[in-house]
């Protein structure tokens, strides 16, 4: 078999066979077939796409090319969720211990942020104490008794994507659906879930902005993920503004304390319900979404849900007294006021565009070697849809910094107040389950 009929068949847009795919994967991760041929093959496929089979034997591959994680030791059927990303995205910090409370196994495995702010992994630091370096049989032991944990991913991963990826990066080949829908469902499902709800973002703040887009990527995942074994479903989501009102580590673990309280933002404990129900009915602990929304409710009113999330801090090593005392969390030096400058209703909150600003603060990564602040961020004090008067906040920035004039132009010139009504945005566009 060479690489060279490879890549000329799937020019012609043939389609490719399993072991072709296993060949050029497999190849490429031992270094035998060089970038500039898998560079060719990505571009072939970037303009004739993949079919199912395709798609499905490429992920398959890729999960093949490194370490699986096995779940099999933890009893019941476990769920992942994964969201495609975006700003204020804090649903992982509420969902693990809001399912787990009815019962569901979440063995998480999360990464670190590169972008607006940090990832979960660097969230939950900002919890004094809190650890993600446990072994496996830790994590499974921690799962089984209080039915979530959340770890660190394995540095041998899908090694495959990992490489692929850096390639696509600079191949202009990175926004193909097949090759962002196979490296996704890769890392999903060598992580030993059974059953994946996927949160597939669309807005400003997603990586498809346009939802026809969005709902392409999440057909073609939940197509993989049931074509390799795994109940996979997925959710359309808002994220054309900031979703919730924090937007930074140690802010959002705050706002995650409050929605496990009963008194979240409504966007962020609403996706987090409609999730969180797809996820109870996956791993059967509800017969219907109704069923499932209503038992959820219930353990955010009567403290089964927070209790859980003091539960899983405690496990790994964090301060479980934050959750009673968010002060404890790092705080930074300055919380500063943006007022409106004029009055109105707000029309536009930029979400990429207020995530870069975050990140100005200090609250993500500009590069993989940058160092985070857990402390800054930014807090919104109103939403799209909202009345505003003349001078009123419309933001608290918290800074290390002396000076934020940069921060503070950039979030004027991303958020937009009009003097016409304006309605908030759909938060759930749609549910794609075949």
């Amino acid at each position: 078999m060479r690489m060279y009929d490879i890549i000329e068949k799937k020019r012609d847009g043939k389609e490719l066979s399993q072991e072709e795919i296993k060949f050029f994967i497999n190849g490429y991760t031992k270094e035998e077939i060089p970038d500039y041929q898998v560079s060719a093959l990505l571009m072939a496929i970037y303009f004739q796409d993949m079919t199912k089979e395709e798609r499905a034997n490429l992920t398959q591959a890729m999960v093949e090319s490194g370490d699986q994680i096995d779940l099999s030791a933890i009893s019941g059927i476990k769920v992942d969720k994964h969201s495609t990303g975006g700003v204020g995205d804090t649903t992982t910090l509420i969902l693990a211990p809001l399912v787990a409370s009815l019962g569901v196994p979440v063995a998480k495995m999360s990464g670190r942020g590169l972008g607006h702010t940090g990832g979960t992994i660097d969230k939950l630091e900002a919890v004094p104490g809190f650890h993600v370096e446990i072994t496996n049989d830790e994590f499974i032991e921690l799962v089984n008794k209080n039915k979530a944990a959340v770890i660190g991913q394995s540095g041998n991963l899908t090694p495959a994507d990992k490489k692929l990826y850096s390639l696509r990066d600079v191949t202009a080949t990175v926004n193909s659906i097949p090759l962002i829908a196979s490296s996704i469902m890769s890392k999903k499902i060598a992580s030993g879930a059974d059953a994946i709800v996927l949160d597939v973002k669309t807005g400003a703040g997603a990586f498809m902005k346009d939802l026809e887009d969005s709902k392409e990527l999440a057909a073609a995942m939940v197509s993989i993920g049931k074509k390799v074994g795994r109940n996979t479903m997925a959710v359309i989501s808002d994220m054309s503004q900031p979703l919730g009102f924090a937007i930074g580590n140690a802010l959002e673990i705050k706002e995650a304390i409050d929605t496990l309280k009963g008194k979240g933002p409504k966007d962020l404990t609403e996706l987090c319900l409609t999730l969180g129900s797809q996820m109870t009915v996956l791993a059967k602990r509800a017969a219907n979404i109704e069923e499932a929304r209503n038992k959820l409710e219930e353990n955010l009113t009567n403290g089964k849900a927070f209790e859980q999330f003091k539960l899983f801090l405690g496990a790994q090593g964090g301060d479980t007294a934050v959750a009673d005392n968010p002060d404890l969390l790092p705080r930074a030096a300055h919380q500063v006021e943006l007022p409106a400058k004029t009055a109105g209703t707000v029309s536009e909150i930029v979400a990429d565009e207020i995530g870069t600003a975050a990140m100005l603060l200090g609250a993500g990564r500009a590069t993989k070697d940058s160092e985070i602040d857990l402390a800054v961020g930014i807090v919104l004090h109103k939403k799209v849809g909202d009345a505003v008067k003349e001078g009123e906040p419309l933001l608290t920035i918290h800074s290390n910094q002396d000076s934020i004039d940069n921060v503070k132009n950039k979030l004027y010139a991303n958020i937009k107040i009009s003097t016409d009504h304006v309605e908030a945005p759909t938060l759930i566009y749609d549910t794609i389950t075949t």
